[in-house]
């Protein structure tokens, strides 16, 4: 079979798909992180559906960070869990608004998936083709972490 031997390509694969969700995150983000206070707080309202309705600016800050941050660090392969963690928590979040609306599934559809995507990356790890790897892979406890099979 043609598909037999892919399992040699798992990081390149890895590679390919921190790349590609980073860079999707980095152009999300990117707006929100310039929007400022008055951006932040539209965004921040969002927590509202979690029942949390103190600080929007601050929760629209952390929202438009992890986007646009954690997309960078994603791509670099930088902190990659942290970085999958805070998007997840963020399209969380963002599933919980469009419920929250009435958008139904079909309008929570996105985040859902991106925090999927987001959520196996998380547990996969960024692979051998990341800073995370170069940095830290068998270097104390902490290489355990990011120690690629």
């Amino acid at each position: 079979m043609i598909c037999t031997n892919l399992h040699k390509y798992k990081d390149e694969g890895l590679l390919f798909l921190r790349v590609g969700m980073g860079l999707m995150m980095l152009y999300h983000g990117a707006p929100k992180i310039m929007g400022g206070v008055e951006g932040w707080i539209k965004i921040g309202g969002a927590m509202k559906f979690l029942g949390i309705t103190f600080a929007p600016a601050f929760w629209g800050f952390m929202a438009a960070f992890a986007e646009f941050f954690g997309g960078a660090m994603i791509i670099l392969g930088l902190g990659t869990r942290l970085a999958c963690a805070l998007v997840t928590i963020t399209m969380a979040v963002a599933v919980a608004m469009k419920l929250g609306t009435g958008a139904g599934l079909f309008g929570a559809s996105q985040a859902l998936e991106n925090g999927i995507v987001y959520i196996s990356l998380l547990i996969a790890g960024p692979g051998i083709y990341s800073l995370d790897h170069k940095l830290f892979a068998g270097k104390s406890n902490l290489g355990t972490i990011y120690k690629s099979n």
